[in-house]
């Protein structure tokens, strides 16, 4: 054989192996549809219930996701309604198009939009991880992260909201394996104050609670404190100098996201680092946030942010601006396992949110239970999110 023949039977070899593993991998790859959705409402407490959605396909798979705590429950339900009635029908791999077409909603209609959106497109993850039998971090990039660590978010829990009663939640914390504790200790200032002297007495009372914990704690475990934008930037530079004895492992969202430019302010005189972005929505809400270095730990939320995929777009970003990410999620172990499986795959990923204490009965929403050892979640490597909805738990505590 000629070299000039031998050198064009190779070529073939390679395209004829593309071409043949192409058209099986098209006919491996399940073709499935979405059909239809059920919404589980589930009584949690004052701070607000768990919406959990799932999704059918015409392939009898289902999914599921979380769309808790969007501040507008019955908005909340009537854009899952809507958002279904636009992705009835369409494939489980649309989830390009689902963002397409839900984002301008979102930036019209604000939270209830991009938390529906944000659920309904962690189904479509779960879904796809049990039609290829492979856990959904496999779509993320794969697992990179050895552990889940997580903090202990107190500040839904505690119902006595002074300096011992976040102490005894934070024991408690401690006594379940936790190693780190938040609370937003600032809750109780109302937004705008402006009157110095009720901003010093509300400022030196949330610092008492943070002392508490402090304390309570001890010097080798972290805390995490949580203003919750109720500081302007003025007196956020004081808050921030004020906490320095604590230690804190970060300081969040000290004054409102907008502008940037005062967190921005705050991060380069903190100490400690600064840490936010729960409410901001997409990739493209975070550039600025993340190109402003407003903070040093990007926050977004898999329930707010537009999903996972949308989470693993912004912890690249965050990455690649040499940050690190730590999903924020006070919520059910739905959005708390979802989240996991992204930040799994992120070689920036930090830590956690876990909402402790809230309900007792918190781990047997899921089936298998939710478990955590040490403060770690144990993420499995069943397929999808490796997790079914309790349907008799989510009956028992339904809204009525």
């Amino acid at each position: 054989m000629k070299r000039r023949s031998l050198l064009q039977g190779l070529a073939i070899v390679p395209l004829a192996m593309a071409v043949s593993e192409t058209v099986h991998a098209q006919l491996a790859a399940p073709q499935l549809t979405v059909t239809g959705l059920e919404v589980f409402r589930i009584k949690v407490n004052r701070r607000g219930n768990w919406t959990i959605v799932r999704l059918e396909t015409s392939g009898g798979l289902s999914g599921i996701g979380e769309a808790s705590q969007s501040g507008e429950d019955e908005a909340n339900l009537l854009f899952l309604r809507q958002f279904f009635g636009w992705l009835k029908g369409r494939s489980i791999y649309d989830v390009e198009w689902l963002r397409s077409v839900t984002a301008p909603v979102v930036a019209q209609s604000g939270a209830a939009a991009s938390v529906a959106a944000s659920a309904l497109e962690q189904c479509l993850w779960d879904i796809r991880g049990k039609a290829f039998s492979v856990p959904t971090y496999q779509f993320f990039g794969g697992r990179i992260q050895p552990r889940v660590r997580q903090y202990a978010n107190i500040n839904r829990s505690t119902p006595e909201r002074t300096p011992e009663g976040f102490a005894r939640m934070a024991e408690a914390a401690i006594g379940a394996g936790f190693d780190a504790v938040k609370l937003a200790p600032f809750d109780e200032m109302p937004r705008g104050l402006t009157d110095e002297r009720k901003i010093e007495e509300f400022s030196q009372f949330g610092i008492a609670c943070a002392q508490a914990v402090r304390q309570a704690l001890g010097p080798h475990r972290d805390l995490l404190i949580d203003a919750h934008s109720h500081f302007d930037l003025e007196h956020g530079l004081a808050l921030a100098r004020r906490l320095e004895p604590l230690n804190l492992f970060w300081l969040e969202e000290v004054t409102p996201a907008i502008p940037v430019e005062n967190l921005a302010a705050i991060t380069r005189a903190a100490k400690m680092p600064t840490a936010g972005g729960e409410s901001i929505y997409g990739v493209r809400g975070f550039y600025p946030y993340i190109k402003a270095e407003t903070v040093k730990i990007a926050m977004p939320d898999v329930k707010a942010s537009g999903g996972m995929w949308e989470l693993k777009k912004i912890a690249a970003l965050a990455e690649g601006a040499g940050l690190q990410v730590s999903p924020h999620g006070p919520a059910s172990p739905v959005g708390n396992v979802a989240a996991a499986h992204v930040a799994v795959t992120a070689p920036n990923f930090n830590i956690l949110e876990f909402s402790y204490g809230e309900v007792p009965w918190r781990a047997e929403l899921i089936d298998p239970p939710e478990e955590l050892i040490q403060g770690v979640l144990p993420l499995s490597d069943r397929p999808g999110l490796g997790i079914e909805l309790n349907l008799k738990t989510a009956a028992k505590y339904a809204v009525v």
